[in-house]
């Protein structure tokens, strides 16, 4: 068979028992939308690289755009995005902004993803 190919199921049973069961430990519509979001904001390689930056040091806007080769504008409209989805903080000292990741969620969902990308290189 080869890799890439869909297997279609034959039949036209449904396990009802399995369907309830399923269907009891989905989250509610709006969460699931909600992840949807969140998963659309990590679909953008600026920001993966902003985060990774992130992951080392809090940073301003003019740090993040040197590491990146991209205008203040460009590392400003990607952070507003960020910080949006909660996926970044910031803090003021005097005229500086420092940014820096909300929590250690972000490290988990990245550490997560990072695994399964290095796992398929590995096949």
């Amino acid at each position: 068979m080869i890799e890439n190919e869909f297997t279609a199921c034959e039949c036209n049973d449904i396990h009802e028992d399995i369907v309830k069961e399923t269907k009891n430990k989905m989250p509610k519509e709006e969460m699931l939308y909600d992840l949807a979001e969140l998963f659309k904001v990590f679909g953008d390689t600026t920001r993966i690289k902003i985060i990774y930056a992130l992951f080392s040091n809090e940073m301003c806007v003019c740090d993040i755009a040197d590491l990146l080769n991209m205008t203040h504008s460009a590392i400003s409209h990607q952070l507003r995005v960020l910080k949006q989805a909660r996926l970044v903080k910031f803090r003021k000292e005097g005229k500086t902004v420092f940014y820096s990741l909300d929590d250690s969620h972000i490290n988990q969902i990245f550490d997560c993803g990072l695994n399964h990308i290095q796992e398929t290189y590995r096949r």
